[in-house]
């Protein structure tokens, strides 16, 4: 599939752009999920998401879908060695191994596009880090 398929919205993107800048001088853990509209391809914040931006780890994994794929902006707050604080924008894609092949599909072709809108400074596999903390 090609990228000219998927489309943001002007108000995603602004919301976007907020979240990036208003995360990096918060102190608390902060995550935005986003999915793909299955009939017009548009990539969105989550609608079934009640709280946004969602506020811990804990709240974050029982938002995500148990058997569709999604998009994760989150922003982690830390202390670097030298005491200097740092809130890096990580992005993690969301692959349930419940997920419909066709769901998988569409949002694989769509993970770098996503990736460069959302100017983050870090990527998580969808292998790596959430069936840990589901488990």
């Amino acid at each position: 599939m090609s990228t000219n398929l998927y489309s943001f919205s002007e108000e995603t993107a602004s919301r976007l752009r907020k979240f990036r800048f208003a995360s990096a001088r918060s102190d608390k853990v902060q995550a935005v999920i986003y999915e793909i509209d299955k009939v017009s391809y548009e990539i969105r914040e989550d609608p079934n998401v009640e709280d946004s931006p969602v506020t811990s780890i804990e709240e974050l994994v029982e938002e995500l879908p148990d058997n569709s794929p999604r998009y994760v902006v989150l922003s982690y707050p830390l202390t670097l060695k030298d005491g200097r604080k740092s809130s890096p924008l990580v992005m993690f894609y969301w692959l349930p191994p419940t997920s419909q092949q066709s769901l998988r599909m569409l949002y694989a072709a769509a993970v770098e596009l996503f990736r460069e809108k959302a100017g983050v400074s870090k990527y998580v596999s969808p292998y790596l880090l959430f069936y840990d903390l589901t488990i």
